[in-house]
């Protein structure tokens, strides 16, 4: 049955603002799970300006473009045209989650909610407009199609968490239908499984009539979008995701006050409470914290692995810039007649390993055989993402004032200089 895979699927994703944060700045971080042997590739993708009538092909289906696109940077799967999370030129920062509820999930090519993704950061100038752009195109072109690179299809509805310089959205969706709720202050997270309770901010206008007709609220009393919207009986990934909300919560409240991106950087590695994640059919692919600034003179900072495992991985800073260089370490390669674009689909299976990915895989390989050197190994990354940090840091807290060249190199370099250790 579509959607009924038996290992655990499962993403995290979180977000802190003031006075949670240790500055007066948002952070946000995601992990994305995936099917195990699936590649994330990092994209930069400038703004552009486009004719009247032009059309857009995402994963699945064509729509039609908007007379300009923000420049963007995503975590993706390598296969498909959306993303898993990614940010933008403004400071929008976009992940989701997949869901299984009431609502049934469809088999038919629609948006994926990794285009979704996308789509919002393209066209969103903060998080309130990119979740706008999202429920919108939800409802024109609806949510379905499979979101994984097999024969057998993987069908899941999705949410979402945007954040960008002063704010926070959580926008949860069944099918077509669709809850939102605004955070101003503190610390939130999502994982699989609806969380947005009665403090609703924004609503599909049909919501409410919907779950009546269905018979799964009587009209009386608060309306929680969770407790109509839910499973009577979860999935058992959804039964595991509640254990992970619930250890993400805790992890943020444990930091409260205090929240970096180094923070959330060890959120996103810790194993115990299954957020990082690395199993036999699901492991974090890729991961992704940015750090937003409310002072708009200071730089967004997203930082990104680009390989599986952040605890076995390197966090690289990206900044929006003009004259970025490109890291084509980071992007697989394309394929002529390739399986994902072909129908009937993913009938055949290519290479997708971009060369970071192929060398950090011999890597882990060493530390697995060797734990001694496999320590070293580490302990040398981690002081490589260290350096990296520190210079960030010094950015933000204006004490450098780095060359505009030195910016646009930045990503580039830090993937570099990974690179060189693996050999």
């Amino acid at each position: 049955m579509a959607g009924q895979d038996p290992a655990p699927s499962s993403c995290d994703c979180f977000v802190a603002l003031p006075p949670h944060t240790a500055a007066p700045a948002v952070v946000f971080g995601k992990n994305a799970d995936r099917p195990r042997h699936e590649v994330q590739e990092i994209v930069y993708i400038p703004s552009a300006v486009h004719r009247p009538g032009d059309k857009v092909q995402c994963t699945y289906i064509e729509i039609e473009q908007v007379e300009r696109t923000h420049a963007v940077v995503l975590s993706r799967p390598a296969w498909l045209w959306g993303a898993e999370m990614g940010a933008n030129e403004h400071g929008v920062c976009v992940g989701n989650e997949g869901v299984w509820t009431r609502e049934p999930v469809g088999e038919d090519e629609a948006l994926l909610g990794m285009d979704l993704v996308r789509l919002g950061l393209e066209r969103g100038s903060s998080a309130r407009e990119a979740l706008e752009v999202i429920t919108a195109l939800l409802e024109q072109h609806g949510q379905g199609g499979s979101c994984k690179e097999e024969p057998t299809p993987f069908v899941y509805h999705n949410t979402f968490l945007l954040a960008d310089r002063h704010e926070a959205w959580v926008l949860e969706t069944a099918g077509s239908y669709w809850a939102a709720q605004q955070i101003r202050e503190g610390s939130r997270n999502i994982s699989n499984q609806l969380s947005i309770g009665t403090d609703i901010t924004a609503e599909h206008p049909g919501l409410r009539q919907r779950a009546q007709s269905q018979g799964w609220w009587s009209g009386a009393g608060q309306f929680s979008f969770a407790e109509v919207f839910s499973l009577a009986q979860q999935p058992p990934r959804m039964e595991a995701a509640k254990t992970r909300y619930r250890a993400g919560k805790e992890l943020l409240q444990q930091h409260a006050g205090h929240i970096t991106a180094e923070t959330f950087m060890a959120i996103l590695r810790d194993k115990d409470s299954g957020i990082c994640v690395d199993s036999e059919g699901f492991r974090t692919a890729g991961s992704m914290v940015s750090v937003l600034p409310q002072d708009p003179a200071l730089p967004c900072i997203h930082f990104f692995t680009a390989t599986p495992d952040p605890s076995r991985s390197v966090f690289k800073p990206f900044i929006f810039v003009p004259g970025l260089k490109p890291a084509p370490q980071v992007i697989s390669p394309t394929f002529r007649d390739d399986p994902a674009k072909k129908v009937p689909r993913f009938q055949s299976t290519v290479d997708r390993r971009h060369e970071l990915y192929r060398r950090h895989q011999a890597a882990l390989e060493l530390m697995e055989k060797d734990q001694e050197r496999g320590q070293e190994l580490l302990q040398t990354l981690r002081d490589l993402e260290k350096q990296g940090l520190e210079a960030v840091n010094a950015l933000l807290a204006g004490n450098v004032a780095p060359r505009p060249e030195e910016l646009a190199e930045l990503f580039f370099d830090c993937v570099d200089a990974e690179m060189k250790f693996y050999k």
